[in-house]
């Protein structure tokens, strides 16, 4: 008996354990299930609201960043061609069936009157290529009975060594052209990668000048909002809603009026340059308008509340005492301030910088107005493309790797920190 006696109180052990936890995952589960239920509840109140948001903000981006590998403009404008060119190396000249095809698609573009289009495409592959493709179609409809592959000889364009290539490139649909002219890459005629001419090489140096003022006006920001930031959590509650008014007042007047006020602030007989001569900073009145400086000082001030608020809302949930009581125990002022204020402010700091740049990335109006030819940032090489040279797909490609800077900017800082570090209010 004695040898059976450990099994039946491990048998008696096992039916108590099953009737303890018995009871305590049917809750669970019921917790669980009235989550779930909670959270469909939720979804269903928020669910017009993704709706709208979907329809009238997300699916209109997702289709615009897509017209940068999508442009079927070539590819339904030149169908004979893009066959004739099905088993051309790439190498030299195409034989005279692309050339006789080419000229039987232009001639079809004409007639649906798309060959405008087609020209304007061509010509963001192979700049020059409009003139000559409106000439060539002209050509094809005067020469009578000139046979096509004469009148194609004829203009020396198609006869050229990289026409061919990008004609060929430009018939599939989808595309990495825009997205590596982005980033003053092209492909080479052996299939590898390489940069553009240095002529043609402007948007790295337009992103770098985008990062460099936006870095810029943060810092800027950041050394004008942390100290008055600091005054306005230190203050009586009273003083400290005047000064809260008092940087919220600009925040609350248009941006387009703001900067308009900075045009007539910094001409070289407005206020800023009158200021600095009276009080001996320039000797001669400064240029301002139109340059980087002058650019940089608008935004900043546009920019600064962005800033100044998250590590205001960080600030004053520090107690006083902490510091306090890092003086009884010996420390200094600055010792002090760098080792138990400033980790707790930190967050808000990030959170702050971090809005304000990823902000001045987009900014449009500001360095129209006030920055100089060489001060206009990504944003205005975007709305130029789509306002003035019509050309979509450039403009997406444009907003693509924007974007995926700004995400990759987002996800360090994510990474660092922490989203739920991330003080924003």
């Amino acid at each position: 008996m004695s040898a059976l006696e450990p099994t039946h109180l491990d048998q008696s052990r096992a039916v108590r354990d099953r009737s303890a936890t018995g009871p305590a995952k049917s809750v669970a589960a019921a917790l669980r299930r009235a989550e779930f239920g909670d959270r469909l509840r939720a979804l269903a109140l928020a669910a017009p609201l993704l709706v709208l948001l979907a329809l009238s903000f997300g699916i209109p981006i997702v289709l615009l960043l897509s017209r940068a590998v999508y442009d079927p403009t070539i590819a339904n404008a030149l169908p004979q061609t893009a066959q004739a060119l099905s088993g051309w190396n790439g190498q030299g000249l195409p034989d005279d069936d692309a050339f006789v095809a080419l000229a039987a698609d232009l001639r079809s573009s004409q007639a649906k009157g798309t060959a405008y289009e087609l020209a304007k495409s061509l010509n963001a592959r192979l700049p020059g290529a409009r003139s000559q493709v409106l000439k060539t179609v002209r050509q094809l409809e005067g020469a009578g009975d000139k046979p096509p592959l004469d009148v194609m000889k004829s203009v020396p364009f198609w006869s050229q060594p990289g026409t061919w290539p990008a004609i060929a490139n430009g018939t599939h649909s989808v595309t990495s052209f825009y997205l590596m002219s982005a980033l003053d890459l092209r492909w080479n005629n052996d299939g590898g990668i390489e940069r553009v001419p240095p002529e043609q090489a402007i948007f790295l140096q337009v992103f770098l000048r985008t990062f460099f003022v936006a870095a810029a006006v943060t810092l800027a920001t950041l050394i004008l909002g942390f100290p008055l930031a600091y005054l306005i959590a230190s203050v009586p509650k009273g003083l400290a809603a005047i000064l809260i008014v008092a940087v919220l007042l600009p925040f609350w007047t248009s941006i387009l009026v703001r900067t308009a006020a900075w045009t007539v602030l910094l001409q070289k007989f407005g206020l800023v340059n009158d200021l600095l001569l009276w009080l001996g900073v320039a000797e001669v009145r400064l240029d301002l308008m139109y340059s980087r400086i002058g650019l940089i000082i608008a935004m900043t001030h546009i920019q600064l509340p962005f800033t100044l608020l998250p590590i205001y809302s960080v600030m004053r949930t520090i107690r006083p005492s902490q510091m306090k009581a890092a003086y009884s125990l010996g420390a200094r002022p600055l010792t002090a301030f760098s080792r138990v204020y400033l980790p707790q402010v930190f967050p808000g700091v990030m959170a702050g910088c971090l809005l304000t740049f990823i902000l001045c990335l987009g900014y449009y109006i500001t360095p129209a107005l006030i920055g100089g030819a060489s001060d206009q940032l990504i944003s205005n090489f975007i709305a130029n493309y789509v306002n003035v040279e019509l050309n979509w797909e450039m403009a997406a490609a444009l907003s693509f790797i924007l974007l995926v800077f700004t995400l990759a900017l987002f996800g360090i800082f994510a990474r660092i920190l922490g989203l739920d570090r991330l003080k924003l209010v």
